[in-house]
């Protein structure tokens, strides 16, 4: 429970085994103590305590009439109310769960840098031998066979099918992007704390709402480069990519949570509020960030020429087709904050309280890094073997990471959570669902956007006619 926007937690009942019976009886406890120390006008602690003497045994199943009370007492305090938190900090925060945290850090630091060099040396050595080899048959001969990513650089910047599908992605994941790094900076600067719950929700709620003119800017004037022409449709395609499952799945859950007369529903007036966010605020940020998007006219830079029919991908073996690649792009980015991914979990559906932001910032950074460098080392080895259909899969592997914490969550839900009955299972895998396809978008727009640095960088660096 919370009160005060302080947690607290105790038995509802108890499990009485008798050895020799092995029968078992389910004891709940009626009666709930609260211990409240406050200082002035502000609560400071709140401890809860029951009383196994006032207990109803429930074992049989048929229904019991039970008469629920409760007592309090209040305790004047001196502790100032700006240090009521460091109870909560001291207990999330204990030398063991520290030590798994760095822990955690070290190992996602070390992945970067064996990962970082590995990558730069490899790439740094193939693509200097690439270009010697490149100029020497430049200086040479002329007319010989190319192979390689030269041989392809006619292709590899045609433009990928679905155009406005992968603009509006590129669009929706850049916002997110934004969204993830101001939250972060905003809980590092202590604007708002852990555990004040309706706090997180609503910075989400009105940053996701004033960045969508990012999203709309991005999705649109991308669109153009790409010579979209119906840049209004792809506009609202973007409006709708990530906000219409949300709102879909948050309507179903709604849905749920009153059927099962829960306190998870939204009241009307929460709901009518978040409408009135999307209309006024959302949706005419996302309209203005289109027009200055069309307004920028800017070309998309190729360095070169795009040949007017596209050359046909040869037979590759298994192991270079899309799933495959997706699945080593997405292990190496899960593997570095999958220990992380726990203490997280266990503070949003558990009793677990997560304080540590600053390590969850460097965990996040971590991510992004190693989530660029995989897809960028993927993007050279496609096109090393003269496959130049990168673009989707450059997003596809960024963002497998995505689908790796889906399947995080399914282990969680099974092996590591007690949660059972449809409301808790349709409550956890709903929005978790919406969570990691947050994660595929905003993960797939870094992967594509390094890999178009590299294969810019690469294609400008040699000489093609």
């Amino acid at each position: 429970m919370y009160y005060d926007d302080l947690p607290l937690w105790g038995f509802l009942g108890k499990l009485n085994k008798d050895k020799d019976q092995g029968d078992a009886k389910y004891l709940l406890f009626k009666h709930i103590h609260f211990y409240i120390m406050y200082n002035d006008n502000r609560v400071i602690e709140i401890n809860v305590q029951t009383d196994p003497n006032v207990a109803v045994d429930i074992t049989e199943d048929k229904e019991v009439p039970i008469e629920f009370s409760y007592s309090v007492t209040w305790k004047k305090t001196d502790i100032p109310f700006e240090k009521r938190m460091d109870k909560y900090s001291k207990s999330s925060s204990m030398p063991q769960h520290l030590e798994i945290h760095w822990f955690s850090i070290i190992n996602s630091c070390v992945t970067v840098l064996l990962l970082t060099g590995f990558l730069a040396t490899i790439l740094m050595r193939v693509l200097k031998n690439d270009f010697i080899k490149y100029s020497h048959e430049d200086e040479s001969l002329e007319d010989q066979e190319e192979t390689g990513w030269k041989y392809i650089h006619g292709d590899v910047f045609r433009f990928p099918k679905q155009k406005s599908v992968f603009a509006a992605l590129i669009g929706s994941g850049t916002q997110l992007l934004a969204l993830a790094i101001f939250i972060f900076l905003l809980a590092l600067v202590g604007v708002f704390y852990p555990y004040n719950r309706g706090a997180l929700f609503t910075a989400l709620v009105v940053i996701y709402a004033l960045t969508s003119g990012i999203a709309g800017y991005t999705a649109t004037s991308f669109y153009l480069q790409l010579e979209g022409t119906n840049w209004v449709r792809n506009l609202i395609l973007t409006g709708c990519l990530f906000c219409g499952p949300l709102f879909l799945t948050f309507c179903f859950l709604n849905t749920v949570a009153i059927a099962y007369s829960a306190t998870a529903a939204l009241p009307f007036g929460t709901i009518i509020v978040i409408i009135l966010i999307w209309a006024l605020v959302t949706s005419p940020l996302l309209v203005l960030g289109g027009i200055a998007g069309k307004n920028s006219n800017t070309e998309f830079q190729s360095p070169c020429r795009t040949t007017k029919y596209p050359r046909e991908i040869p037979q590759l073996p298994w192991y270079r087709s899309t799933i495959p690649q997706m699945t080593m792009a997405g292990f190496l980015p899960f593997s570095a904050i999958y220990i992380e991914l726990y203490y997280i979990f266990a503070s949003i559906w558990g009793h677990k309280i997560y304080t540590i932001y600053s390590i969850l910032f460097i965990v996040f950074i971590i991510l992004i890094i190693v989530t660029a460098f995989v897809t960028v080392a993927l993007t050279y080895f496609q096109l090393a073997v003269e496959d130049h259909e990168w673009w989707w899969r450059s997003v596809l592997c960024g963002g497998s990471t995505g689908i790796f914490i889906f399947f995080y969550c399914i282990y969680y839900y099974h092996a590591r959570s007690d949660m059972s009955g449809f409301m808790q299972t349709s409550f956890f895998f709903g929005y978790m669902t919406c969570v990691c396809y947050g994660f595929f978008l905003m993960l797939g727009t870094v992967g594509f956007r390094a890999s178009l640095f590299f294969v810019r960088h690469i294609y400008r660096s040699i000489k093609c006619e």
